[in-house]
């Protein structure tokens, strides 16, 4: 039975995909799911439709994301806590922590999730941080991590 996947489905295809499926695959699963419809003329001409839009989306969204990069390459933030012997930080440098500077210092919200840091930062001083806005987006900002004068 032939079908056209409105949506991506793990193992099978993408949006906008004409696959052959076995029959009962598409009655009991990808049909009442709203993941396919049978192909017909109209269907086809709305997937494709639906497609561009989605297109059209991404790009403007990585134009965006690329203005963005473009803003926190390079930016240095300066991070205070208060410190124990042999420069240890009591607590830590979280990526939470991270975002709100550069949300503060930059403008753009920048999600905590987007900051790629391996492990929180429990030392002084300077961390160049990866900062994934998007597949192709990948800013690195400058973490200065100091001591918290009292």
């Amino acid at each position: 039975m032939k079908v056209v996947l409105l949506r991506d489905v793990p193992e099978l295809g993408k949006l906008g995909d004409v696959k052959e499926v076995a029959s009962g695959y598409a009655r009991n699963y990808l049909l009442p799911k709203g993941m396919a419809e049978y192909v017909t003329p109209a269907v086809l001409q709305r997937v494709e439709a639906q497609r561009r839009r989605e297109e059209r989306a991404a790009r403007e969204f990585e134009t965006e994301m690329a203005k963005v990069a473009a803003a926190l390459e390079g930016v240095q933030i300066t991070l205070r806590a208060k410190v124990g012997e042999q420069d240890r930080l009591y607590g830590s440098i979280t990526s939470a922590d991270i975002a709100e500077e550069l949300r503060r210092v930059s403008g753009y919200e920048v999600d905590k999730k987007s900051v790629e840091l391996e492990e929180p930062i429990r030392q002084l001083g300077q961390y160049e941080i990866p900062v994934r806005l998007s597949k192709e987006q990948l800013p690195k900002v400058k973490v200065v991590v100091e001591e918290e004068k009292a």
